[in-house]
């Protein structure tokens, strides 16, 4: 689902409006879910869990933006197994700081093998070359400043989830419908960006809208009742699909480089989380 909705995404390219557009829909489409679960788990939400909340909206708005950013600029097959690959690895770190969780040494080498990976799937050495490699560097630069927000609002929303017991639907559905009020104004301002999203994009619009938040609650749900350093990592397969994606319907170019890179990282995820 993360990968498809990603895939869908970097087609559009688009910044604030279509961030925007699938928010708003978001918000819609799973406001009866979240009614059925207000009603029938009764949840218990005070003041921590609305700054939880709010914080976590914030996050997905600078994630989300920062990421259409990145597509604008780099290759699907590039941003994305940059920022998913430093998601988990920056998370894991994290939780062994916070969290006190404690890796063993095939954990240690899985995080080494993914800082390689990214190395290698940036363009290794030609990252060094200023005149041949600053649009990669441009991209390199999004994938790792998302890689450090999904490192982020990963311990933020598994505390959400699996201490304060935030429903995970309802969780993200309250995410939704900020992240579409504190964008409306620049919505608003840039109406005629909106219209022609609208006009032109209504079907990837529906998809990311459907798409993007029932894919993160799967993750909130697991994040309930594992701990962070298995579910970074496990939900990151998506990595490899989004990197055939970027590489056969695309076009993208690289194949053979790009592809091993992703699946090193693949291999260090599975590491990180065995160890």
């Amino acid at each position: 689902m993360h990968a498809s909705w990603n895939y869908v995404a970097k087609k559009v390219s688009g910044g604030v409006a279509f961030v925007w557009l699938f928010s708003s829909l978001s918000a819609v489409i799973y406001f009866p879910l979240a009614l059925y679960v207000w009603f029938t788990q009764h949840p218990q939400i005070n003041l921590v869990s609305l700054l939880f909340i709010l914080g976590t909206a914030l996050l997905h708005i600078t994630y989300f933006l920062v990421l259409q950013r990145g597509y604008q600029v780099g290759d699907l097959s590039l941003v994305y197994p940059i920022a998913r690959g430093s998601g988990p690895l920056l998370s894991t770190v994290l939780a062994i700081i916070l969290f006190r969780e404690r890796p063993s040494p095939l954990a240690l080498a899985g995080s080494g093998l993914i800082i390689l990976s990214v190395f290698i799937l940036a363009g290794g050495q030609k990252l060094f070359h200023r005149n041949k490699a600053a649009k990669t560097q441009k991209a390199l630069i999004y994938g790792l400043v998302t890689g450090f927000l999904i490192a982020t609002y990963t311990l933020w929303d598994k505390y959400a989830v699996a201490v304060l017991l935030i429903p995970p639907l309802m969780f993200d559905w309250a995410s939704n419908l900020l992240r579409s009020l504190f964008l409306t104004p620049s919505a608003y301002r840039h109406w005629t960006t909106v219209k022609w999203h609208w006009s032109k994009h209504l079907k990837e619009i529906l998809i990311v809208a459907i798409l993007s938040p029932l894919a993160y609650i799967l993750v909130l749900t697991a994040l309930r009742f594992s701990p962070v350093s298995y579910i970074a990592p496990a939900r990151e397969v998506s990595i490899l699909i989004a990197a055939l994606m970027g590489a056969k319907l695309l076009k993208e170019g690289d194949e053979k480089r790009r592809l091993s890179a992703a699946l090193l990282i693949v291999l260090g995820l599975i590491a990180l989380a065995l160890g």
